[in-house]
């Protein structure tokens, strides 16, 4: 989304907003949030020690911008519900991932 003007940016905006308006209406909505820009931390076993460090450092293209938790059925019907989102518009990639419920 670089180079866009303040308008442009609150166009894009109200799409995601829309998507998910139409997401809560449709009940499917279960959460979803915009992470921030920072790289956040790892924590790993080591030694028998949790060690925290900086990152995860994946080329740019590929930082995780945040999230929509939606409901569907199956994957089938969860990729034919993100062939909407507006993110697909503007280049980026969407991940279907199932939440394992505890």
């Amino acid at each position: 989304f670089d180079g866009r003007t303040p308008d442009e940016m609150m166009k894009v905006i109200k799409e995601y907003g829309a998507w998910a308006a139409k997401m809560r209406k449709e009940k499917r909505f279960a959460g979803g949030e915009k992470l921030t820009d920072d790289g956040g931390k790892v924590l790993r076993a080591k030694g028998g020690k949790i060690v925290v460090t900086d990152g995860p450092y994946a080329e740019s293209k590929e930082i995780v911008g945040g999230y929509f938790a939606i409901k569907a059925k199956d994957y089938k019907e969860a990729c034919k519900i993100a062939r909407e989102c507006p993110h697909l518009k503007y280049g980026g990639r969407i991940e279907v991932r199932q939440v394992h419920e505890l």
